[in-house]
């Protein structure tokens, strides 16, 4: 059995993955200016690290596979710590990128092979209720990343978020190079390696996962302003209503060892939350409810996706056996590769058509994610 803190250090490892991420949009204005560049061009600064995580995940995958897990995500947190202290330093904007470029790939190796070392460690009844709380660190770097950033940016300049964050991840690799298991990874003939390729058991939850998460992700990156259209809310008042949607994440990470002994297999929750999931975004995006039942949709968005995550990682990562590293690398992977794909093509459509606009591209994912769910639901016993 791990140490009690094994847990509590994988949270924290995602939680400064996620809370790097997502602070660039509290300070991209900062950024900007300090690189004498636009706004809009400093969002390459996203998107750089969002392509080269979605590339890079599944390679990493694969290694990890190969390789001692505890390794491979030990250095792979002090790789992402001299990132973050170096894009401090960058001369230039094009460097900046580059750096940034470089921090997603040491991200990608992070988050997958976290979850993996879950699977391997911790028993199969208590699998998906570990996730959850792993992924409850996301949550929580989600969540808070970006009024974190901006409260020290605008105390301490743009740098500040960067060391601190690099800070942590330092911390994080001193206790968990006590708190860490080692990981023995069986020998894998190359024909084995490559016979998941041909599971229907593992690509129906792969592809469904990309389906309703990747479309759910990209409607709620537009409920703000969807919210803001509707209500007329200003841009403290969006922040503080999308809120809810985090809320809710929370309590569905927090919720899904108790709705795992309920429900009797992960299959079941995952069905029950991809539908509620669903059912969120309909009400939200095509009902014109008033402000507190639109605040109830976004809680009840996230609180499926919150236990919808975790099931569906703990299904992937136990189907997938000895592959689990690269099975739950490319599962990330296509998550940010629709999320790349749908987000442009939502907003577009929003800013033609509405709310509508947005459904349009989200009933494409969720359709297909509850239809490979429900077909998973009735060939696997």
């Amino acid at each position: 059995m791990p140490s009690r803190f094994f847990l509590f250090t994988l949270a924290l490892t995602v939680y400064f993955v996620g809370a790097t991420e997502f602070m660039l949009t509290a300070i991209l204005t900062p950024q900007a200016v300090a690189f004498d560049t636009s706004p809009a061009a400093a969002s390459w600064l996203v998107s750089g690290y969002a392509l080269s995580y979605a590339i890079a995940a599944p390679v990493f995958g694969i290694l990890s596979d190969r390789i001692d897990r505890r390794r491979l995500l030990l250095v792979s947190l002090v790789l992402f710590a001299l990132d973050g202290i170096a894009l401090t330093l960058a001369p230039t904007f094009a460097v900046a990128v580059v750096l940034r470029i470089l921090g997603g790939l040491a991200s990608a190796a992070l988050i997958p092979t976290a979850f993996a070392l879950i699977s391997e460690t911790m028993p199969t009844e208590r699998q998906a209720a570990a996730m959850g709380t792993a992924m409850l660190g996301m949550t929580l770097g989600i969540a808070f990343g970006p009024a974190f950033a901006g409260l020290l940016t605008q105390a301490f300049g743009w740098r500040a978020p960067f060391l601190a964050t690099a800070s942590g991840c330092l911390c994080v690799f001193g206790v968990g190079l006590r708190v860490i298991p080692a990981s023995v990874q069986p020998k894998i003939s190359a024909r084995s390696e490559r016979a998941w390729f041909r599971s229907a058991a593992i690509l129906r939850p792969l592809l469904a996962k990309a389906g309703w998460n990747g479309t759910a992700v990209v409607a709620f990156l537009l409920a703000g302003e969807v919210l803001r259209q509707r209500h007329g809310l200003d841009t403290g008042e969006v922040g503080l209503a999308v809120s809810a949607f985090g809320v809710g994440l929370g309590l569905g990470n927090l919720a899904i060892g108790p709705a795992g002994r309920l429900a009797g297999r992960d299959e079941v929750v995952l069905l029950g939350a991809t539908v509620l999931v669903a059912l969120a975004v309909v009400l939200f995006m095509l009902v014109p409810l008033p402000l507190g039942g639109a605040l109830l949709s976004l809680l009840a968005w996230g609180l499926a996706l919150g236990l919808a995550a975790p099931s569906s990682t703990a299904i992937l990562a136990r189907r997938a056996c000895a592959q689990k590293g690269q099975v739950l690398a490319l599962s990330e992977s296509l998550n940010n590769v629709v999320i790349l794909a749908a987000l442009p093509a939502a907003a577009a459509l929003f800013s033609a058509y509405g709310p509508g606009g947005i459904m349009f591209v989200s009933a494409v994912g969720l359709t297909l994610g509850v239809g490979l769910t429900v077909a998973d639901m009735c060939r696997v016993r």
